[in-house]
């Protein structure tokens, strides 16, 4: 405390002590007090105001998110803003505000968007939050200026919310496909996960009869790195490319026909036997299929290892609403004998998933394909279509299909056509009896299927029933023999 100080003589004691600062401090003493007297009255005119919020957790698609903007605050309340930052903060959006004045709340969004509630005042509630949400958020607080009463001080606080999305469809394919059937050439084969709509990427992993597969990841060339290649690794393990066992081409070889194809070994076409009250099996009057040609699938034995190495890389494709897609390949040098039946499946892990998310698939030769043709009673001019169906079994990779006729060409003067279904534009009474080959085949097999092609002529109707129970009787007699 300043004390009071004796006065010369003829001047008035200063009650203050002024009088002392002034002659014993200086002037800086004066002007440092002024310093705090108005400093003092500032604040006494403005008080305080601090805001804050607290950090939100990830949160997943769908659930509710809470904003609360915690303030303190001795002034009188003017408004309450919450804003969404956009395009790294350089654009600001309201979303709501709470005007104090006149105690009412609104939102800034549109009305097919308007989603917040007010919870209390300056607590705002997301519903059902969408990747669209993430991103930073910011509180602004106003209070009045106590000296005016016309001017609003403001403070601010910032948050994050980070909104996760599991994947919404996970898929596996063959790359390369459908390609055919290699008998003497190793082949690399490939496969193809793809996870969609994750957020942040979710992880992916590959899995052979329930057991996870090591793996050597590499790191997947672009598309001009990879020169057309079908194989599409980079430093992988080369395919093998020996000399061909001979004593096992010639033998392979001896089983082709004349033009190449498996010949029909003897026990291709059993005969049929029925039990008592079973009915036997009819051949259709206007079609004949043909039992399936049994495949070889003889090996050289240096082809193929029962322990390949199998080569893993992944790629992360950003979307425009925020969330990745992972696209995971798994490739190894087939082995159709061992890989025939073999369970691959892809499984991936997200952090907004409890457990992870699998799709598999089995990996098998085409067997036994079925053929429909239509219609089912061909008439001379007709277009006569003859279509794969399905097979015995499920068939994956999806197989190629190539159609041959037998000891002939096609109508168009073709030798063969690819596709599901053959399609013969206005047969001609010279196709009558002819046979038609479909061969269906995978990497990891080929398998052939015959059906004979009956053309009615309406002018001899009679002449071609006739023919017709000779093909009957002839298909019967055949098959029995």
């Amino acid at each position: 405390m300043v004390g009071i100080t004796a006065p010369v003589a003829g001047e008035p004691v200063n009650a203050d002590g002024v009088w002392d600062l002034l002659s014993n401090k200086g002037k800086m003493t004066v002007f440092s007090l002024c310093l705090l007297l108005c400093a003092d009255l500032l604040d006494f005119a403005v008080g305080y105001l601090t805001v804050t919020i607290e950090p939100l957790p990830p949160v997943v698609v769908g659930e509710t998110v809470t904003l609360k903007c915690n303030f303190k605050t001795d002034g009188r309340l003017r408004e309450i803003v919450w804003y969404r930052v956009t395009d790294g903060g350089t654009i600001k959006q309201k979303i709501f505000t709470y005007d104090a004045m006149f105690n009412t709340n609104y939102s800034h969004m549109e009305d097919y968007r308007k989603r917040e509630d007010l919870v209390y005042q300056s607590t705002v509630r997301l519903p059902e939050v969408r990747i669209s949400d993430n991103g930073p958020y910011e509180c602004h607080v106003g209070i009045y200026d106590r000296a005016t009463r016309e001017k609003v001080v403001l403070a601010s606080g910032n948050v994050f919310l980070t909104v996760m999305s599991p994947p919404n469809n996970i898929s596996v394919m063959a790359e390369n496909t459908p390609a055919p059937f290699s008998r003497y050439q190793a082949q690399n084969f490939t496969l193809v996960c793809t996870a969609k709509g994750g957020k942040p990427a979710p992880s992916v992993y590959f899995k052979r009869d329930g057991e996870l597969i090591e793996v050597i990841s590499y790191v997947q060339p672009s598309t001009g790195e990879q020169g057309g290649t079908s194989a599409g690794v980079r430093g992988a393990r080369p395919l093998i490319s020996r000399d061909l066992d001979d004593t096992k081409l010639h033998r392979s070889l001896s089983l082709l026909d004349p033009e190449g194809r498996s010949a029909r070994l003897y026990t291709e076409s059993p005969q049929r036997f029925h039990t008592q009250g079973q009915q036997a099996y009819e051949p259709s009057p206007a079609t004949e299929t043909i039992p399936e040609t049994v495949v070889s699938r003889e090996f050289p034995r240096w082809v193929h290892s029962t322990d390949p190495l199998y080569y893993f890389s992944h790629i992360h494709v950003p979307q425009s609403d925020g969330s990745v897609v992972v696209q995971a390949k798994l490739t190894w040098t087939l082995n159709p004998q061992l890989d025939n039946d073999a369970l691959f499946s892809c499984e991936v892990k997200h952090p907004a998933l409890s457990m992870p998310m699998q799709t598999e698939v089995t990996l098998a030769a085409p067997k036994g394909p079925k053929l429909l043709m239509t219609p089912t009673r061909a008439k001379v001019g007709d277009t006569v279509r003859i279509t794969v169906q399905g097979f015995q079994n499920e068939v994956f990779p999806e197989p190629l299909f190539t159609w041959t006729q037998v000891g002939g060409h096609m109508l168009d003067g073709s030798t063969e056509r690819e596709g599901r279904e053959l399609v013969l534009e206005r047969v001609p009474a010279e196709l009558n009896g002819s046979m038609y080959r479909c061969t269906a085949q995978n990497p990891l097999g080929s398998t052939d299927t015959h059906i004979r092609l009956i053309v009615f002529d309406e002018a001899t109707g009679a002449h071609a029933l006739g023919l017709t129970w000779i093909a009957i009787v002839f298909t019967v007699t055949v098959e029995l023999t």
